[in-house]
């Protein structure tokens, strides 16, 4: 088969991945995962300059497709073309986020400096209440997805090695992992916007 055929071919897969997508069908998504993930987390560590927010820009943008795949038009930009333009916009937001976040921490800093820290030894109440709700609504995760997220963040084991180690598809342990961040990311808006 000749590159030129199989360029239309995959093209079309593509589009049907998206398709799939938008019918809730995990298995499409862990497969334009595995088939754009790399370039985009190049994109987006280009950037920004940091692998891990480039991670972390990828992870929001396979929400979003999951999310708003329905939206997707295939007349006005190829898949790669349109997950770039997401990973691009997204990292841009991050880039200028980054800038805000900075500039007020120091204007916060100037405006009121450290003279006296809190006595060691004390409990950290907040602290405490949000291990609590991020407990919780782990809990409140289904198995599979509780546990990737377990081995992932406490263990600190890769996606490869949860796969190797249980026997599991990447795909599928990056699909639960996925699905697990959105969950929570959605549990805990709360939290996450009192701490940005």
């Amino acid at each position: 088969m000749s590159r030129t055929s199989a360029k239309p071919e995959q093209t079309r897969h593509d589009i049907d991945l998206v398709k799939r997508i938008a019918q809730r069908d995990e298995t499409a998504l862990s497969e334009l995962y595995d088939r754009f993930s790399g370039l985009l987390q190049a994109l987006s560590r280009r950037i920004l300059g940091d692998h891990e927010e480039a991670e972390d820009v990828v992870q929001d943008v396979y929400v979003q497709v999951w999310n708003q795949a329905g939206r997707y038009d295939a007349s006005r930009a190829s898949v790669s073309t349109w997950l770039s333009l997401i990973v691009r916009s997204r990292s841009i937001d991050r880039l200028r986020s980054r800038a805000v976040k900075d500039r007020t921490a120091k204007a916060a800093h100037e405006e009121n400096p450290v003279t006296d820290a809190s006595p060691t030894g004390e409990p950290n109440v907040l602290g405490d209440e949000r291990r609590a709700r991020l407990q919780a609504e782990l809990q409140a995760l289904p198995k599979e997805q509780r546990e990737v997220l377990h081995l992932a963040f406490f263990e600190g084991m890769t996606q490869s090695e949860i796969s190797e180690s249980h026997g599991i598809p990447l795909g599928t342990v990056k699909t639960r992992t996925l699905l697990a961040m959105k969950k929570m990311r959605a549990a805990l808006a709360d939290e996450i916007h009192e701490l940005l």
